[in-house]
């Protein structure tokens, strides 16, 4: 079984669930309410973890009521936790989030126990992170941890994801040695990937855009796409992959899915273009229902429905 290091945040989400998002000022009813399991760390180390990669996920929980439903989560998920550690006197990081009938959503994070994750968590990890195939973190940490992640991992040799969401100003160097960097249409605009193109501009144009920058930003891109799949370009070439049709329940988490599936596949030592396919299939299968974590499948389901995502 594939090794994977996951070093990220953990939080507690508290959902709500609206016909329209409101404007400013206004109050609405929503027509439910939940609360579960996310943060993009927690989130991608599960779908790895339910993709049938063995993850050591290193993240900080606070002593609060939150940490407990946490704990909870990881347990039902049969989910190591060695290096879940709990800081003292601090909340636990939670997310605010409002999904519309569309599917769509907003999401206001406040980082609590996740800001504790300094590059001292990093050093400590050297030897764990040197056993991993892969490690893979996220841009809800701070930077000076991403870029001693990056660094750690370049040191040791450990094949480095970088999913640069929300797109943090990480320095060069350390993007440099992503491979891949995730992001979407709006991070990847942010870090320079297709600075001209629309959010809907066809998936030729974003597959050249990542292509582009192959060598230079990073080792190699992919960039999801939302309902229209992703594309990834390295060295050898650059591929779209279309997303097979769902109905979109909740998009929330769907690209933390697609991200870890990513990783559990390249961590297994798959090709790029066959890890996006599986990817793009692992977030199609999780809009189709509510929630982050409780929304995602399984590694049977997810290569099976990969196997009828195209490639071009």
């Amino acid at each position: 079984m594939s090794r994977l290091v996951v070093l990220g945040s953990v939080n507690v989400d508290a959902t709500s669930y609206v016909d329209a998002f409101p404007g400013p000022g206004e109050t609405i009813h929503s027509r439910d309410h939940r609360v579960a399991l996310g943060g993009k760390g927690a989130n991608q180390a599960i779908a790895a973890h339910l993709c049938g990669a063995d993850v050591e996920f290193v993240a900080r929980l606070g002593d609060d009521a939150a940490a407990d439903v946490a704990r909870s989560a990881f347990a039902r998920f049969g989910l190591a936790t060695e290096a879940v550690a709990t800081v003292a006197g601090t909340p636990t990081g939670v997310a605010q989030i409002t999904v519309a009938a569309s599917g769509e959503n907003t999401i206001v994070v406040t980082a609590g126990a996740n800001a504790a994750i300094d590059t001292v968590v990093v050093a400590a990890e050297r030897d764990r992170i040197a056993a991993a195939d892969l490690a893979l973190t996220q841009g809800e940490l701070p930077v000076a941890v991403i870029e001693a992640f990056a660094d750690a991992c370049d040191e040791v040799g450990t094949r480095f994801v970088l999913n640069l969401a929300p797109p943090v100003a990480v320095a060069a160097g350390a993007v440099a040695i992503a491979d891949p960097l995730v992001v979407n249409v709006h991070e990847a605009r942010a870090v320079g990937i297709g600075a001209d193109l629309a959010d809907d501009a066809p998936a030729a144009a974003w597959r050249d855009a990542a292509a582009s920058v192959v060598g230079d930003l990073a080792r190699s891109v992919v960039v999801t796409l939302g309902a229209r799949g992703a594309v990834a370009a390295e060295a050898d070439g650059a591929w779209a992959v279309a997303a097979p049709e769902v109905d979109a329940v909740d998009t929330t988490g769907a690209g933390d899915a697609a991200t870890g599936a990513l990783a559990a596949m390249l961590a297994e030592g798959r090709a790029l273009p066959d890890a996006v396919r599986v990817a793009v299939a692992a977030g199609a299968i999780a809009v189709r229902s509510r929630g982050t974590v409780d929304s995602y499948a399984g590694r049977a389901a997810v290569l099976a429905l990969a196997e009828r995502t195209g490639l071009a």
